[in-house]
């Protein structure tokens, strides 16, 4: 074999041979560029040598549900050449497992414990002296960026790379000391394309976007990695150090952060070494461009608050910078064909946690829904109304911007969400802030105070506590408790989720400090909202078939306090607390603040809430050529006529799916188990009957949005009784209320002089527990019609699915 390879190595040509005539481009690696051939080799000089390589899409499909954007960034790797023979391999080692520790033979039990990953194999094709030279181009012209497991994952189609179809991007390739970037166009042709593949190709069945590769050279070892503290509102980087000594934690914890040093470290207040600078998209319009702007240098008021002066700043991307560059951090500005998600992504080196590019992109789209939801408040169309800049529309969905573009960079910088900063008034912009309305003397509605104007007070604690320029865990710690002992609370993503979760104070689109009263108060916003709406809420000229899309987010306006107060009725009070900090330990919410919170609710599923104004009702034609049904509108049983009963169906369903949550009713029946006198799962069963059912009948349209309503709460309990993932003792409680309910139907139906509305509810429901009753099935019941796409408020839809997003992706649904 040695001889065989000593052979092959004389028989190899130089690399001058081999590149004679080519296009020469030195820089971190020096590569050729054979246009002729269209044809990149690499050259390869050193060995066994870390460096970062990162791939991501330069051009996407403009699809939110495929989750394919322009500028997005994908994974990424350390990785390092390895020579065997006459094949150079790129090895991915595994920084998951380690030994920190001086011994190499330990470090090398470990390294071959664990699994690497070889990302590719080259063939060496010319060698001169320790440099060889390996033809580059199939590597930069495979799908890096997972496009075809993303397609098929979304049931989009089938597809492969198509290599004649398919070539090198040279206006993207580009090399500079410290980092080689390389740019190709693929095109993936297959079959079967889906709705989404559809509705962005030009042709389906080939799908053409550009791969972005970057090679980029390891920071230096001038970094202290900060320790991860639960407390701080961090994202992190975790391994398993094997060298660990017994007793002590096996598992290593960092923050995510830029790397940043004062210049003057004894100086309370100092310039930094090398600030940290994000530029702005050129293809960013204005007045859009102006609003990212502000908010994104909002950062530089926690910067200071962290003991720095113009430590972060925010600049136009020059004309000759390439946004996928590592040596810029990004803020794009990203069109698709439906609203989406915006989400912060960051390079970081996994080694130590040091954020090397922030990229955020931000979808276009989302302005426009926070426009809509302002007109549908204001109904501001009157007569041949134009507005100019004082347009109040416009100014809030500027406001909603400037909080966006601030949002997703203190993603990048390092921050989780905090969804507990509204109730310390706004405290943080890592929150998802719901626009303030407020009401007027005159009973109109006020959008001026709609969003923060600045960075707020938690945010100021969390960049001291990841840039302050002490590594002194004393003074580090002194932050955080600093931060509690004043009443800042930090709950992040999984305790604020609405449908099971616990935490009073933790939730998505909200304000204040009481989430009963703020229902309430939605509920006057959104009943104004109703009783002004009319044709003065589209522009003269728009078809009046478009009023419904400015209906629907006025009609299910309440629908994200519901999720918060919800969470009141089997709460718990919470924090993350370590032993020693002194924080209180976890308590139920207080009986009275459940029972109240399910009182609220309850008000949103009767009649008077879920009527729709006759007048409404009365301007809603079906929609015109050209117009088409989208998602975006309410569900329906009456196409092609507006159905004002489904849209009572879709708010109804909301409220009572999120009190019959299974977690949610577990949890009622072990606080009521500890304590008697609590709200239990058969109170909440009793009086969300007595609200429905068992209240008086009602007729005409009052009374079919009764028996909707009736026909819901059916539904779900059978849901819970059945549910296999519910606890024995909720399934019991469930079903033994059902079967009251069965014979108080029985009972009902054998009054006199009931409507036929009312008697055919009653025969529908007890034949359904009937049958539940004899053969422990449930009859088919109609399925709630679903809400259209709503959260995050003005942005994005439940479509994204996050498990597919890239790693360092911290995003509105992470």
């Amino acid at each position: 074999m040695f001889y065989c390879s000593t052979l092959f190595a004389q028989d190899l040509p130089s690399i001058d041979q081999k590149t004679e005539g080519l296009d020469k481009k030195e820089g971190f690696m020096t590569y050729y560029w054979d246009e002729s051939q269209g044809k990149v080799w690499l050259e390869v000089d050193t060995f066994d040598t870390e460096f970062l390589y990162v791939n991501s899409l330069t051009a996407g499909m403009g699809s939110n549900d495929i989750g394919l954007d322009r500028n997005q960034l994908g994974d990424d790797r350390i990785v390092y050449f390895d020579r065997r023979g006459d094949k150079v391999l790129l090895v991915q080692p595994n920084y998951s497992y380690r030994a920190i520790t001086d011994n190499p033979k330990e470090k090398a039990s470990v390294q071959d414990a664990f699994a690497q990953s070889v990302l590719w194999g080259f063939e060496v094709a010319a060698k001169e002296g320790n440099r060889i030279l390996v033809d580059a181009t199939d590597f930069l012209l495979r799908d890096a960026h997972g496009v075809v497991e993303r397609l098929k994952q979304n049931e989009e189609g089938s597809y492969s790379v198509s290599g004649s179809r398919s070539a090198l991007y040279p206006e993207g390739t580009m090399n500079f000391p410290k980092n080689t970037e390389f740019e190709a166009t693929l095109t993936f042709t297959g079959s079967s394309p889906g709705g989404q593949v559809h509705s962005v190709t030009p042709t389906p069945d080939a799908i053409t976007v550009r791969q972005h590769h970057s090679f980029v050279q390891l920071p230096d070892d001038d970094f202290e990695p900060r320790t991860f503290d639960p407390r701080a509102g961090y994202f992190g980087i975790s391994y398993q150090d094997y060298s660990t000594p017994i007793g002590q934690p096996l598992t290593k914890r960092f923050i995510t952060r830029h790397r940043l040093k004062k210049k003057n470290p004894d100086a309370p207040m100092s310039e930094a070494v090398e600030p940290i600078v994000y530029y702005l998209d050129p293809g960013t319009p204005e007045p859009v461009r102006g609003a990212l702007l502000d908010g994104a240098r909002w950062w530089n008021q926690a910067f200071e608050a962290a003991g720095y002066k113009n430590a972060f700043q925010v600049k136009m991307l020059p004309d000759s910078a390439h946004p996928m560059d590592v040596r810029y951090n990004m803020i794009n500005w990203v069109h698709r064909s439906t609203r989406g998600w915006s989400y912060g992504t960051s390079v970081v080196d996994p080694r130590t946690g040091e954020i090397i590019k922030g990229h955020v992109l931000l979808g276009s789209l989302r302005v426009r829904q926070d426009y809509l939801i302002a007109e549908g408040l204001l109904s501001p169309y009157k007569g041949e109304t134009s507005y100019d800049e004082d347009n109040p529309m416009l100014q809030m969905a500027l406001a909603r911007i400037r909080q966006l573009s601030a949002h997703e960079i203190g993603h990048t910088l390092g921050l989780a969400h905090n969804f507990a900063s509204s109730v310390n008034d706004r405290a943080s912009v890592m929150d998802y802030p719901a626009p303030k309305v407020s009401i007027n003397a005159d009973s109109t509605l006020n959008l001026s105070n709609a969003y923060d104007t600045n960075i707020g007070e938690w945010d100021k604690v969390t960049i001291s506590y990841g840039y302050a320029d002490t590594d002194n865990p004393t003074e580090l710690k002194t932050i955080l408790t600093n931060a509690i002992d004043e009443g800042l609370l930090f709950i992040s993503d999984y305790d604020a989720r609405p449908a099971g979760g616990a935490h009073p104070k933790a939730h998505l689109w909200d304000n204040g400090t009481n989430a009963v009263d703020q229902l309430d108060h939605i509920m006057d916003v959104r009943r104004i909202a109703l009783k002004n709406f009319s044709v003065s809420n589209i522009p003269v000229g728009t078809p009046m078939a478009k009023l419904e899309d400015a209906l629907v987010p006025i009609y299910l306006y309440h629908r994200y306090q519901l999720d918060g107060t919800a969470k009141l009725i089997g709460g718990l009070n919470y924090s993350y607390t370590l032993r020693g900090d002194e924080q209180p330990n976890p308590k139920p919410v207080a009986d009275s603040i459940q029972r109240a919170a399910l009182n609220a609710m309850l008000k949103t599923i009767q009649p008077d809430a879920l009527q729709m104004p006759q007048k409404i009702i009365d301007l809603i034609p079906p929609r015109p050529l050209s117009y088409y049904n989208s998602r975006e509108l309410f569900n329906s049983h009456t196409d092609p006529a507006f159905d004002p009963l489904g849209a009572a169906e879709t708010a109804a369903n909301m409220t009572i799916d999120l009190l019959l949550n299974t977690n949610r009713t577990a949890r009622l029946i072990d606080y009521k188990a500890r304590d008697n006198n609590r709200l239990g799962l058969s109170d909440l069963l009793g009086q969300l009957l007595d609200v429905t059912w068992q209240a008086p009948a009602q007729s005409g349209y009052r009374g079919a949005i009764q028996n909707t309503v009736n026909h819901l709460v059916l539904y779900h309990m059978m849901e819970l009784a059945s549910d296999r993932e519910a606890s024995s003792q909720v399934r019991a409680i469930t079903n033994l209320k059902l079967e009251e309910l069965r014979q108080w139907m029985k009972k009902e139906a054998e009054k006199q002089g009931l409507s036929e509305q009312r008697e055919a509810a009653l025969f529908y429901g007890y034949r359904m527990l009937q049958l539940f009753k004899d053969k422990g099935k449930v009859m088919e019941p109609s399925t709630p019609l679903p809400p259209p796409p709503g959260s995050p408020i003005g942005s994005g839809q439940p479509f994204l699915d996050c498990s597919l997003q890239p790693k360092n992706t911290y995003n509105d649904c992470s």
